[in-house]
C-alpha cells in the first residue's frame, strides 16, 4: 500500500473512498460545510436522519453521485476530543479499510488533521488498515478475496510530508509482515502446523542479515536435555522440534534480549483429556511460538541495533500409548523437578526447557508469550493478556508498549504465598496448583527456571483467538504480542 500526503481540501480530492473523521457532537467543522455544500445540502439531511453524532465506532457512507471528485464519502466517528489517541485512530483505520471492500475502493484519501502526535495517528490509520486487511481464506473454494488498498493518501490544506511520519508509517510496514506470519501460522489446521511445519516456516521466513535459524530434532533435544518436550512428546506420533532463531546486528548489541514461544501445536490434553467442545480451536495454544517466529522474522528489516535469540519448543499434546502419565516427574537441565498431575497442564513443562536453556546465556531481558491458562481468560476475559514480571522496570515497560500498540495487557501479581500451592510431595513442585489463581500458580512455575534474570511471562490465552470478527481481525489467529514485542525491542 503507496501512502502518500497532500495540500488538498475535501471539495477537491479525488479518491474511491473519501474519509473524514468527525468529532463527537462536532458537525459544524468547516470540513463538513464545504461537503455539505458541494452535495446541496443533502449530506446535512442525511447525518439528522441517521442521527450520526460522531460517537466513537460509528460511520455514515454516502455516495458522493458526481458531486465530488471522489466517489464515495465515508464520515468517521471519533467520539470526544479527549479521548481520541492511538487506539481509536487504529480503529478508525480498520473501519475505512472494511468500508472500502464494501464498495470496491482501493484509493483511499483521509483528512488528517489529529489534535495529537501526527506521526503515532498515521502510523496507527495505516496500521488498522492493514490488520482489517488480513485474510485466511487458503481453503475456502468459493472465497473471493477483496480488492486491495492500493494507495492511502492523508491530506488537508497545509499538509507537508516529514521525515518523522515518513519513519512512522515505514515501521508499521516492515512490521505488520510478523503479524501475518504469526496469523497463518495459527491459522492453518493443525495436520498442517506440525512441529516439522513450524520449524521449515522459521527457517523460511527468519531469513537476513544476522539471522540464523537452528531446528532440533528428537537427538538433539534429549542431548541437550530438554526433558519436559520429550515428556509432553511422548503420545505423539510427530516427532518434537526445538527451534533456536538468533538475530545480531551488524556492530556491537548493547542488549542481548531472549524472547520464549510456547508451541504446541495441538493439544487434546494428553491423558487428561479435554472434552471434545474444548479441542475445537487448539491448534492455537501455539500462538505464542508463532508470535516470536513473527517477531524475529522482521528483525533484519528493522535495524535494530540489540542481540534477540528466540526459543521454541513445539510438538503436540495426545493421548498415544507412551504418553506421559499423572504422577511422572520430570527433571530439567537446570536440576529441578516437576511432578505431572495434570497431563494438560503442558505448556509450562516445555516452557520451563525455553527458559532454562535461555537463562544459561545471561541475557539482560527474558520475555514468554504463552497461551499457558484459562484461569487467566476468567480474570482478564478475551481482549486483555495478562503480564507477570519480576522486574517492574521491565513490566512498566512492557504495558507502555502494549498501550501504545493496542495490545491490551495487565500486570498482575506474582504471590509469593502461593508456591505453597505448588508444592510437591515428591518432586520441587508439581504442574498444578490449586482450584484458584490458576495464572499466578502457573507463572510461578515458570519463574524457577529464570534465576534473577529480569523476566516477563505474557499469558495470551484470551487475545490470542478471536473467537469472532473483531474490528482489527476476523475470527482465527491475531498474531497477538508481535506489535508489543517489537515496539519493546526498538526501545531498547
Amino acid at each position: 500500500m503507496e501512502t502518500r500526503f497532500r495540500d488538498i481540501g475535501v471539495e477537491a480530492i479525488r479518491a474511491d473512498l473519501l474519509v473524514v473523521p468527525v468529532q463527537e457532537k462536532k458537525l459544524e467543522q468547516a470540513p463538513l460545510r464545504a461537503l455539505d455544500r458541494r452535495l446541496r445540502g443533502k449530506l446535512s439531511e442525511r447525518i439528522q436522519k441517521s442521527k450520526f453524532t460522531g460517537a466513537e465506532g460509528s460511520a455514515l457512507l454516502y455516495p458522493a453521485s458526481g458531486l465530488l471528485p471522489s466517489s464515495h464519502l465515508l464520515l468517521l466517528g471519533m467520539g470526544q476530543a479527549k479521548e481520541i489517541e492511538s487506539d481509536v485512530w487504529r480503529k478508525a483505520g480498520a473501519r475505512a479499510r472494511r468500508e472500502a471492500a464494501g464498495v470496491g475502493a482501493v484509493d483511499i484519501a483521509l483528512f488528517f488533521a489529529p489534535a495529537g502526535s501526527p506521526e503515532q495517528a498515521a502510523a496507527a490509520i495505516v496500521e488498522g488498515m492493514l490488520l482489517a486487511s488480513y485474510q485466511f481464506n487458503k481453503y475456502r473454494s468459493n472465497s473471493k478475496p477483496s480488492d486491495a488498498v492500493r494507495q492511502l493518501t492523508f491530506f488537508r490544506p497545509g499538509l507537508s510530508r516529514s521525515a518523522a511520519l515518513e519513519k512512522s508509517i515505514a515501521t508499521v510496514l516492515r512490521t505488520m509482515p510478523g503479524v501475518y506470519l504469526a496469523r497463518d501460522l495459527i491459522n492453518e489446521p493443525p495436520s498442517v502446523t506440525t512441529a516439522r511445519f513450524l520449524g521449515e516456516q522459521a527457517r523460511r521466513h527468519c531469513r537476513g542479515r544476522g539471522v540464523t535459524v537452528e531446528v532440533w530434532g528428537k537427538q538433539k533435544i534429549a542431548a541437550m536435555k530438554l526433558n519436559g518436550l520429550l515428556a509432553v512428546n511422548r503420545g505423539s506420533q510427530e516427532e518434537p522440534r526445538f527451534i533456536k532463531i538468533h538475530y545480531r546486528p551488524s556492530g556491537k548489541p548493547h542488549k542481548r534480549i531472549a524472547l520464549i514461544g510456547k508451541g504446541i501445536t495441538f493439544d487434546s490434553g494428553g491423558l487428561s483429556l479435554k472434552p471434545s467442545k474444548s479441542m475445537e480451536t487448539m491448534k492455537l495454544d501455539m500462538s505464542g511460538g508463532a508470535a516470536v517466529i513473527g517477531a524475529m522474522s522482521r528483525l533484519p528489516h528493522l535495524g535494530l541495533d540489540i542481540e534477540v535469540t528466540g526459543y521454541i519448543p513445539t510438538t503436540d499434546n495426545l493421548p498415544g500409548a507412551n504418553a506421559q502419565k499423572p504422577g511422572d516427574v520430570i527433571r530439567y537441565l537446570n536440576g529441578k523437578t516437576i511432578e505431572v498431575l495434570n497431563t494438560d497442564a503442558e505448556g509450562r513443562l516445555i516452557l520451563a526447557d525455553g527458559l532454562a536453556l535461555a537463562a544459561q546465556q545471561k541475557p539482560d531481558y527474558m520475555i514468554n508469550l504463552a497461551t499457558l491458562t484459562g484461569a487467566c481468560m476468567v480474570a482478564l476475559g478475551t481482549e486483555v493478556g495478562g503480564l507477570f514480571s519480576n522486574n517492574q522496570p521491565l513490566a512498566d515497560q512492557l504495558l507502555r508498549c502494549a498501550q501504545d500498540t493496542g495490545e491490551k495487557l495487565w500486570q498482575l501479581p506474582l504471590v509469593k504465598e502461593y508456591r505453597e500451592l505448588i508444592k510437591s510431595s515428591v518432586a520441587d513442585m508439581k504442574n498444578i496448583g490449586g482450584s484458584h489463581g490458576g495464572a499466578i500458580t502457573a507463572a510461578l512455575i515458570l519463574q524457577e527456571f529464570v534465576g534473577d534474570i529480569p523476566w516477563a511471562h505474557l499469558d495470551i490465552a484470551g487475545p490470542a483467538f478471536a473467537e469472532s470478527d473483531t474490528p482489527l481481525c476476523n475470527k482465527g489467529g491475531t498474531g497477538f504480542g508481535v506489535r508489543t514485542v517489537l515496539k519493546f525491542l526498538s526501545t531498547l
